[in-house]
């Protein structure tokens, strides 16, 4: 009798052990398997909150089919105690284990809001933009002007969150000293800047940023970036350039830079500047003049007088042979590598065509021609304002 009772008992046994090896391959392929979302989604882990919370929370968003399940895989990975606080985005058919690794490596909020204060040649703008999932891009939904605005009231609920982010984006062709003042605007940023870095040294780029962030430490972060660009650009230059260094090529990109804004004149308008180099010719370029009178240190505002363009400044390319002693502005990578590669041409002159580009001529009377059919266009656009 004994001998039956243990045979049964263990038959139930291999039963119950071959059920429970069942189970586990099961609860494995499942925490494995593709989720159940059709869609993204942004999953948002407050601090201090728990992998049962989250896990609910998942479920609850349709991202996951067991919470109970997702909660043993996270313990079994080691992840159960590396929850981070942000917002995550989860991708269309994320599996568990997938979503487990998002929501405890860390790092910057991937989804949700960001507050992004941009700097600007002209001015500059406060921005909060959340992330659209259908579209995967971030659209605006509030901005101010920090030089004559004060913030809306939904910017401060938004910098109230833990998992707002922050970015810092500096546009193309602005000076240092725009730069150092429109830090001072970004309120999430401590201390102060101790001196105006050298022109052209700063990379326009965004740079995302947190909350006890120096200034100096952005600063920092441009003029590293800067010097990556600049030495690459250098190493890669074309063959026979009229510059000496990389400095020289700094000075012709931040020219090439406010110059034009259509990306595919640069190289155009880099052959203009390194012909006339060669040939002798000045510069002749209005941007030098207004940095001459400007020194970087805000815009202008208003056309260039004639006695400005025959005024001597160190900066005047209508007065001085050659290039002017600095940049007169922070180029982006795009000019500065247009500045080593340069269209091959025979152009020494261009004017504005009214399009928003330029038209270029080899001669004077081409060019003459060219002046004529702009100051036309300007005459018209008079007459009908």
């Amino acid at each position: 009798m004994w001998r039956n009772i243990t045979s049964s008992a263990l038959s139930f046994l291999v039963v119950v052990v071959f059920l429970l090896g069942g189970v586990i391959v099961w609860g494995q392929n499942t925490y494995k398997a593709e989720g159940p979302s059709d869609a993204p989604i942004c999953l948002r882990v407050d601090r201090g909150a728990s992998m049962r919370a989250t896990s609910d929370k998942l479920a609850d968003q349709g991202a996951i089919t067991s919470p109970m399940i997702f909660r043993i895989g996270a313990d079994y990975a080691g992840k159960s105690g590396d929850l981070k606080a942000g917002s995550w985005l989860i991708p269309e058919g994320a599996t568990m284990s997938e979503i487990t690794r998002i929501i405890t490596r860390g790092g910057a909020s991937t989804c949700g809001t960001e507050i992004v204060y941009r700097i600007g040649v002209t001015s500059s703008e406060v921005e909060l933009r959340e992330l659209d999932l259908e579209s995967n891009r971030y659209v605006e939904k509030a901005a101010y002007d920090p030089a004559t605005e004060e913030a809306p009231e939904e910017f401060a609920d938004v910098r109230a969150q833990a998992d707002t982010r922050y970015r810092v984006a500096i546009a193309e062709g602005t000076t240092s000293w725009q730069i150092v003042e429109g830090l001072k605007s970004v309120e999430v940023l401590e201390g102060e800047v101790a001196e105006i870095p050298a022109e052209g040294t700063l990379a326009p780029d965004s740079y995302e940023v947190a909350k006890g962030d120096t200034r100096a430490s952005v600063i920092e972060r441009m003029t590293e970036a800067q010097e990556v660009i600049v030495a690459a650009a250098w190493a890669s230059r074309s063959e026979g350039l009229p510059l000496a260094n990389e400095q020289e090529m700094l000075i012709l990109a931040s020219i090439i830079e406010k110059e034009t804004a259509v990306a595919d004149e640069r190289r155009q308008v880099a052959s203009v500047f390194e012909n006339r180099l060669r040939q002798g010719m000045r510069l002749q370029t209005d941007p030098t003049v207004i940095y001459g009178i400007t020194e970087g240190q805000g815009v202008l505002g208003r056309g260039l007088r004639a006695s400005e363009l025959r005024a001597a400044t160190p900066w005047n390319t209508y007065v001085i042979e050659g290039l002017p002693p600095t940049p007169i502005a922070n180029p982006g990578r795009a000019s500065i590598e247009a500045a080593v590669d340069p269209a091959a041409t025979d152009y020494v002159f261009f004017v504005a065509d009214g399009t928003g580009g330029h038209a270029f001529a080899e001669t004077l009377d081409e060019h003459n021609a060219n002046v004529a059919r702009w100051r036309q266009i300007e005459a018209e656009r008079n007459a009908a304002e």
